[in-house]
């Protein structure tokens, strides 16, 4: 029985000193008169009116066999040994550069001079891109060095050894303060976290820390303490979020890959916005140890590339168990065996008509004719249900919120210090800081629901497919700057899709379908089995031989 029950609704925008306005009141004495409207308005007065009689599922861990009981990589016989191939334009390549390193016709030194050449210039446009948190060129440069030394000796340390790479905020890089995107979090980590320590122990040339929309609350990339990121294939145009500044640095060809979060879509949206592949894996897959602590039951760490085969090549480097996180014990061990085969006969695709087309015109035509290459490729489309999607998307509301705002009560060495969030972060933080122990509770039930409504369809299909969001990148809003926005009806659009696979912990990947009559891309989604990534690469690898791809505005490029 098919109960579609998704709204696109109409909420009121606010900015300026409105905003400010509401941000005050949601803080004062009468929050209370304010307060329910933004529970009714944001649908937690209904969720509570309804009854789920599951047990609730705290960690959404899908593996029950024995843990590991050492860390695990996938096994390097696997790794792509090709670079891919676009049609129409293409995004300089981790493969690319390291050609070129090996064919003596530039250096990591060179590079290195290139990329913090192209981050002050890409700051000097107006509007800047504002890709970048934070880089230190004399770390950058000292890290090209040793690169650049190893590769003269023909001693590389692999394929990723000298090429940039760009870590979201969020993760602990040593000599890097990590803010979460906000103005006070300062204090400066002498340790990695383990993605990054990955990665450098690869030879990859750290960067710096990419720009985020503040502690990954929103999705469109809006952060007055560090600059809103701006989309390259238009300016005018948000990157999307929370991994905004990852986003930017990739499309605009600052590095070829970089390192992003999801706890709600915040890896998947951005890359749809921009173009790019971007996967968040299974709950649990990649080591979460190093990344600030802000959604503990939602949280992933992924890469966001310029193409599946670099998307690939990033994941076989970060996935695997990791001692420091006991979560990612829970794991088997990681392969992409398969990942690069495009024949896709016998692969059958879910899709939930009602769902994948309730959004934008150009969107759903995109994403539809994507389905027909995809038939066209061997794939058989079958339709089916997911219930209870408004529920889940409330559920991961209260879920997410409430654990942002325990982790900033935690963090704050004062009381005051709340006040020191962007406005739009403030009021979400308030309405979390009302949220109850029931209502969490509640909403890890409706978790165990979800996860059993895509068991069900998982015995049907190999993956559920959808667009990765519901609408293209929105107008940055003059009004929105600088101090922010809180459009809510916009959030909702943009997180259609995203939410269902952080709330049951399935895998998923965003990759490119397309664009619009403006040229502003078009992301498509996959949504698999646990621990099927390489299946989900594969899709992605497929798309790529027909989508024309669209060159940004604005692009940097690293080889002449």
């Amino acid at each position: 029985m098919d109960n579609y029950d998704l709204k696109s609704v109409k909420l009121p925008y606010l900015a300026g000193g409105a905003l400010k306005l509401v941000a005050s009141l949601t803080e004062g004495a009468i929050k209370g008169l304010l307060i329910p409207n933004l529970m009714d308005s944001g649908g937690i007065t209904w969720l509570r009116q309804q009854n789920f009689d599951e047990a609730p599922t705290n960690y959404p861990i899908h593996y029950t066999d024995g843990m590991q009981d050492k860390a695990t990589a996938v096994p390097e016989n696997e790794l792509p040994r090709k670079p891919g191939e676009t049609k129409g334009f293409h995004f300089t390549s981790v493969f690319d550069i390291a050609k070129a390193y090996r064919d003596g016709t530039t250096t990591p030194e060179e590079v290195a001079e290139k990329v913090l050449a192209s981050i002050e210039a890409s700051n000097k446009n107006d509007p800047p891109l504002n890709a970048f948190i934070a880089h230190r060129a004399d770390d950058v440069m000292e890290q090209a060095r040793e690169a650049t030394q190893r590769i003269k000796k023909k001693k590389p340390l692999g394929i990723f050894d000298g090429v940039p790479v760009g870590i979201k905020d969020e993760m602990d890089v040593k000599g890097y303060p990590t803010t979460c995107g906000t103005s006070f979090l300062k204090q400066i980590t002498d340790v990695d976290a383990t993605v990054v320590a990955r990665l450098r122990s690869a030879g990859a040339l750290i960067v710096g820390k990419t720009n985020m929309h503040e502690i990954g609350i929103n999705v469109t990339g809006l952060n007055p303490h560090h600059g809103t990121t701006r989309n390259p294939y238009n300016t005018g145009h948000y990157t999307g979020g929370s991994s905004s500044g990852s986003a930017t640095a990739v499309a605009s060809g600052l590095v070829p890959i970089a390192i992003g979060a999801d706890g709600g879509g915040s890896i998947r949206i951005p890359a749809s916005f921009c173009g790019l592949v971007g996967l968040k894996a299974t709950f649990g897959r990649v080591s979460e140890h190093g990344a600030f602590p802000l959604d503990w039951s939602v949280a992933h760490i992924g890469p966001l590339a310029g193409s599946a085969t670099d998307a690939a090549l990033t994941y076989a480097l970060i996935a695997g168990s990791d001692v420091a996180d006991p979560i990612s014990m829970h794991q088997p061990a990681p392969s992409i065996k398969g990942w690069d085969k495009i024949k896709l006969k016998g692969l059958k695709l879910g899709v939930y008509w009602q769902w994948f087309r309730h959004a934008d015109p150009e969107v759903v035509a995109a994403c539809e004719s994507m389905l027909k290459h995809f038939e066209a490729m061997g794939c058989e489309i079958h339709e089916i249900v997911i219930p209870n999607l408004e529920a889940n998307r409330v559920a991961h509301s209260v879920t997410i919120l409430t654990e942002m705002a325990q982790s900033m009560n935690f963090t704050y060495d004062n009381s005051h210090r709340f006040k020191e969030h962007g406005l739009d972060v403030r009021i979400n933080l308030a309405l979390a800081r009302q949220l109850s122990a029931t209502d969490y509770v509640l909403a890890q039930r409706v978790r165990t629901r979800m996860i059993r409504h895509f068991q069900e369809a998982f015995q049907q299909v190999d993956m559920v497919i959808t667009p990765a969001t519901a609408i293209p990148a929105p107008l940055i809003k003059p009004s929105a700057l600088p101090d922010g926005e809180s459009d809510l009806s916009t959030t909702i659009e943009i997180m259609r899709f995203a939410t269902t696979s952080n709330m049951t912990g399935h895998p998923a990947i965003s990759f490119p379908a397309g664009y619009t009559q403006k040229g502003l891309p078009i992301g498509m989604q996959a949504i698999g089995r646990p621990w099927e990534e390489a299946t989900l690469l594969r899709m992605a690898l497929a798309a790529e031989q027909v989508i024309e791809y669209k060159e940004p505005q604005v692009y940097y490029r690293l080889l002449d």
